[in-house]
């Protein structure tokens, strides 16, 4: 590493050591070539070796010691360290890039780069999707949906993207952000607004913060403990603010203590401090302490021990500063396992400090530098949920914590627009959320958070009702723009809306829109609210009306239950979106339920449909006419993804016994299959329904239920 000699100046030297790092790395050279001035000063080069034997690199991961650099044309041994494969967003601030946000890699190395309009503090949801501050104009929060898949260039979408903004968000300029992944909230650092303002993570528009909590400073940064409820304010006067049982104690309005930097003698040693990070498995805050803004060399470093606990003045565990350290304005960190990534705004690099937490105090130089124009905030990507989404069944037995239920009377009455959740043996109801629409069905995505398509059929007006976390909270409340958004409006074409999944990894909703005139499935992107337009619709043949779809992400494919007792097969639905397409007229193959041949008998009206991946198997229910509350059905179809024309069932359920009238939806677990039984009130449950034997066959469990329209699992893996 390059080291301070007598007679250089501060400048000269962060001058040199950026050139030293990007020269003599060769992984950082190969991946910055292109570059030129990479001579250095470190007196006259030699002459350049062969490109084809470029010495022996530095062994990965190790340092050591501020070697001797080899000749000019052979690498020597300071490579860059061995850091572990990652992704990182950085987000830019400069005159010329601000508003832009970087996919860079472990190495800081530029993958591509997107315009997301924003230009303050990152973060990622457990979905994939980034949330970034703006205080470029009027304060905001900025969703952008599955960022990691969009394309090099691009660019915000309303269609397909969401904001937080106007007079009631009180935001004015937001700077830091976190994300609690188990609650569902936004936490924003407002600057010069000195409050910390929190949202609910699926909010849009113009809409009041859920809560507002005054600092004693301005704010520049924050970070929040889910496992305990604390939540850590970064002040710009150089202290920590710390608030317990900050959500549960309903938005604790005082700080319960302060932590101040200080040395071993009680002296106070932070000034102005922006970046923070808490390390859960080691109970450790890093904080980032930019000194004067105006002042390029009295940036520095503090590690905090025993955080949680920590209060007045606590002497630092670590504290890095001085200029080998390159630290002028550290406006950000991201902590990745033990390595510490700064972004350093006023000397224009990426800096990386490995092993943050151990390592003597002092003017330490950083393991890394990469130079970068005027970056903002960093965070590493997060990678999605490794589970399937919560309508795919994946197992034989999966352990369920409950069973959403929407209601939906013929009159409107208590229980409209309810979303209950059930126990899984349907003996009792444990909570329950009103979406304050006539909800017609609601699917969960792989945060908990519901979507509930609804409709009125006074105005013909319908949309989906996006809610937060209502899968494991939400209990006893309703609506609110401060957590929730609705999708709505003449450019969405929802008119009469009935089924609906979701895909989260692709961040896309399918509806199938029932109305007779311009009936399909239409497809939204998770993220987006409002009046918008469909990314993609799949319109069935003859204009068959679709009641329910169901969408394999695993064969890109859509299950599309059509009231004339057929099922629309749609392959390659996530290709075609991708390819640009935003209509496909026609279903790709047609099966119809059959037995010994021939076609089940008028009057046939498929509802419910569920794909079981592990089995190949389709299972569907069909109400047969809605006015009657006795001929109700239930099919298995085996061999569903080529099926095609005719498929005789091998399961079929019915008879008085079934109570089967009017099964308006199912879902399969990957053993058991539970119905919404409609016109006779029922919530059922059918164990084994692959293996079942055909014929009039009670359900195994039942649970009554005022007007049941749909039914969802929630699988265990969703309160973790």
């Amino acid at each position: 590493m390059k080291t301070l000699k007598s007679g250089e100046s501060t400048k000269s030297i962060h001058a040199q050591l950026i050139t030293s790092k990007l020269c003599l790395s060769a992984l950082t050279l190969a991946i910055l070539i292109g570059l030129t001035g990479c001579s250095g000063d470190d007196g006259k080069d030699g002459a350049v070796g062969p490109q084809g034997e470029m010495g022996m690199d530095g062994v990965d991961g190790s340092n050591g010691a501020d070697e001797t650099n080899g000749s000019d044309g052979t690498n020597g041994s300071d490579g860059t360290p061995g850091f572990a494969a990652a992704t990182f967003i950085l987000a830019n601030n400069g005159a010329d890039n601000a508003g832009t946000v970087d996919l860079i890699n472990q190495n800081a190395a530029k993958l591509k780069t997107f315009n997301s309009g924003a230009n303050e503090g990152v973060a990622f949801d457990s979905l994939g999707n980034l949330i970034q501050a703006s205080d470029s104009g009027n304060g905001a929060l900025s969703t952008v949906c599955q960022v990691l898949s969009r394309a090099d260039g691009g660019m915000f979408d309303s269609n397909r993207d969401r904001t937080i903004t106007g007079s009631n968000t009180t935001l004015v300029n937001p700077k830091g952000i976190h994300i609690s992944n188990k609650r569902g909230l936004i936490f924003a650092a407002d600057f010069n607004a000195m409050q910390i303002t929190v949202f609910g993570a699926t909010a849009a528009g113009n809409a009041a913060p859920l809560a507002s909590t005054v600092t004693d400073a301005k704010p520049w940064d924050v970070t929040y403990d889910d496992i305990n409820d604390r939540l850590y304010v970064a002040l710009t006067n150089g202290d920590v603010a710390v608030y317990d049982n900050y959500v549960d104690g309903g938005f604790t309005a005082m700080a319960t203590r302060t932590i101040t930097p200080s040395d071993a003698s009680g002296n106070k040693v932070s000034v102005n401090i922006h970046g923070i990070v808490y390390d859960a498995d080691t109970n450790k805050l890093v904080l980032s302490d930019v000194g004067s803004a105006s002042d390029a060399t009295d940036g520095a470093l503090f590690v905090i021990n025993n955080a949680s606990l920590a209060t007045g003045n606590t002497t630092v565990a670590r504290s890095i500063a001085g200029p080998a350290t390159m630290l002028g304005n550290p406006v950000d960190i991201s902590l990745t396992g033990s390595d510490l990534r700064v972004a350093e705004k006023s000397n224009d690099a990426i800096l990386v400090f490995s092993n943050i937490f151990n390592g003597v105090s002092g003017d330490i130089s950083p393991d890394s530098v990469t130079a970068t124009i005027k970056p903002e905030s960093i965070t590493a990507t997060v990678m999605h949920n490794d589970m399937p989404d919560v309508s795919d069944s994946y197992m034989t037995n999966m352990p369920l914590m409950g069973i959403a239920v929407s209601s939906n009377p013929s009159a409107a009455g208590p229980t409209t627009g309810q979303i209950s959740r059930l126990n899984a043996q349907l003996t009792s109801e444990i909570g329950s959320y009103n979406a304050s629409q006539t909800i017609e069905s609601v699917a969960f995505d792989k945060a908990g958070n519901s979507y509930a398509s609804f409709d009125n059929s006074t105005t013909s007006v319908g949309g989906i009702v996006i809610s937060n976390k209502v899968a494991m909270h939400r209990d006893g409340e309703v609506f609110t723009l401060s957590q929730d958004s609705i999708i709505s409006g003449s450019n969405t074409g929802l008119i009469s809306p009935k089924g609906i999944d979701v895909a989260s990894d692709s961040g896309m909703i399918f509806v199938a829109e029932n109305n007779a005139t311009t009936p399909g499935i239409l497809i939204f992107s998770t993220c987006t609210t409002g009046d918008v337009t469909p990314l993609l619709t799949l319109t069935a043949s003859g204009g068959a009306r679709p009641w329910d779809v169901d969408y394999d992400v695993t064969t890109d494919r859509a299950f599309v239950a059509l009231t004339n007792g057929t099922i629309a097969v749609f392959d390659e639905v996530k290709s075609k979106l991708m390819a640009g397409m935003s209509t496909v007229t026609g279903e790709d193959r047609l099966i119809t339920p059959a037995t010994a041949g021939v076609a089940f008998p008028a009057p046939t009206n498929i509802h419910g449909i569920d794909y079981d991946p592990l089995s190949d198997s389709l299972i569907v229910s069909d109400v047969g006419s809605a006015a009657d509350a006795t001929d109700g059905k239930l099919f298995v179809l085996n061999n569903a993804g080529t099926g095609s024309g005719l498929n005789n069932v091998s399961v079929n359920i019915a008879g008085p016994a079934t109570m089967l009238g009017n099964p308006v939806d199912i879902m399969f677990t990957g053993n058991h299959l539970y119905v919404a039984e409609k016109s006779n009130g029922l919530v059922m449950r059918f164990d084994n329904i692959l293996n079942s034997p055909s014929g009039d066959i009670a359900a195994s469990v039942s649970y009554s239920f005022t007007a049941p329209e749909s039914v969802a699992i929630l699988p265990s893996w969703l309160n973790r």
